[in-house]
């Protein structure tokens, strides 16, 4: 990235997150909430941005794509033959795509530097076919894609450093926040992972159900129209399901002293260390815990309820260094459990640095 003024997108689902990448390898962090769903509001967080960053004449701009479709490139140019590949694919994921398709357009009325997009799904492209397989005919063309790749793949460039030889190992990565879904990596490549087809699947998450029973979904069918049910899947399931209404964020779950709050809490730790479990059953064991984004990072109580009955595999929490947050948060008895904090933006400006570099050479 040396001698380049890099700017990166990150607009999730619940946020706009953006850095500039200075060419004197400074940093400036920006973030903005957003409604739901609403494209005003991620149009006016884009325009705080974009006055933030008025002085600023990046050399490029990365963008993070949820979904890739059926690729394994980690990047690409977003040429109009790009765009309008992804804007054919966003059904695939729908509370994601429109805000990052609409990040790219802002973006090309305010710079005239290339833009890259860079996908969640492509750390997952080495799944191994009994991961990314679904039990359905192949003639359907449909599979388990994976997300939250982005995050993983810079995970995956930490745990040598943070790890040592024991990184190559298999390690489980719980990136646990708005969006939630586990990895299991094996030599620093994504083995298996909770999310599939879509980012509604896998463990629960604030508004998104994860995996349910296909009889449940086809008894809502005959209740609802597609778009409401769509609307539904989106935003009104997981935690705030659970939690009877009062709420999909877990800092206000965990605040709470109601029995429905407590419930959904207990819920997703359950769903979240079974995920785990099965890994280790798959894999036959495994070597280290990560967690990571914003629950993974910041709720010292929903790490321990998880790893509370992970004690049988040799993981216990140091009570006060997972209060604090540390760094490295196990016993001196444990294997390894670590809190690594996500970081997007810079792994999209590393690809899209990586990606200009090729296309100039």
């Amino acid at each position: 990235m040396e001698n380049l003024t890099i700017l990166t997108i990150n607009s999730g689902s619940s946020s706009l997150k953006a850095s500039v990448f200075l060419s004197d390898r400074t940093r400036l962090n920006f973030q903005y909430p957003v409604a739901d769903d609403a494209e005003g509001s991620y149009t006016q967080a884009f325009n705080a941005l974009f006055e933030a960053v008025a002085d600023i004449n990046p050399d490029i701009i990365g963008h993070r794509f949820v979904h890739g479709g059926n690729i394994s490139d980690s990047a690409r140019l977003l040429d109009a033959v790009e765009r309008a590949r992804l804007e054919n694919i966003t059904h695939l994921a729908p509370l994601h795509m429109p805000a990052n398709l609409l990040g790219v357009d802002l973006c090309a009325g305010k710079f005239s530097c290339p833009q890259i997009a860079c996908f969640d799904t492509a750390f997952h492209a080495t799944l191994p076919e009994i991961a990314y397989r679904l039990p359905i005919p192949q003639s359907l063309k449909l599979r388990r894609y994976g997300f939250h790749g982005i995050n993983y793949a810079h995970i995956a460039q930490q745990l040598p450093t943070r790890l040592g030889q024991l990184a190559y190992g298999k390690i489980v990565v719980a990136h646990l926040g708005s969006g939630a879904s586990l990895c299991l990596m094996d030599n620093l490549r994504s083995a298996d992972t909770s999310m599939g087809y879509t980012p509604a699947g896998g463990v629960a998450m604030a508004s998104r159900s994860g995996d349910l029973d296909p009889g449940v979904m086809l008894e809502l069918t005959q209740r609802y129209s597609y778009s409401e049910l769509s609307w539904m899947i989106y935003h009104q399931m997981g935690l705030i399901a659970l939690s009877d209404g009062e709420s999909g964020n877990m800092a206000t779950l965990i605040k709470s002293q109601s029995k429905a709050a407590n419930f959904a809490i207990n819920y997703f730790c359950n769903r979240v260390c079974a995920e785990i479990g099965a890994y280790a059953a798959k894999t036959g064991g495994i070597d280290a815990l990560v967690f990571t984004g914003g629950i993974g990072e910041h709720c010292a109580q929903v790490r321990a309820r998880i790893c509370q009955p992970l004690a049988f595999m040799d993981f216990n929490l140091n009570e006060e260094a997972n209060q604090k947050h540390d760094a490295y948060i196990h016993s001196n008895t444990s294997k390894p459990i670590l809190i690594i904090p996500a970081d997007e933006e810079a792994e999209i400006a590393r690809l899209s640095a990586l990606l200009l570099n090729e296309s100039v050479t």
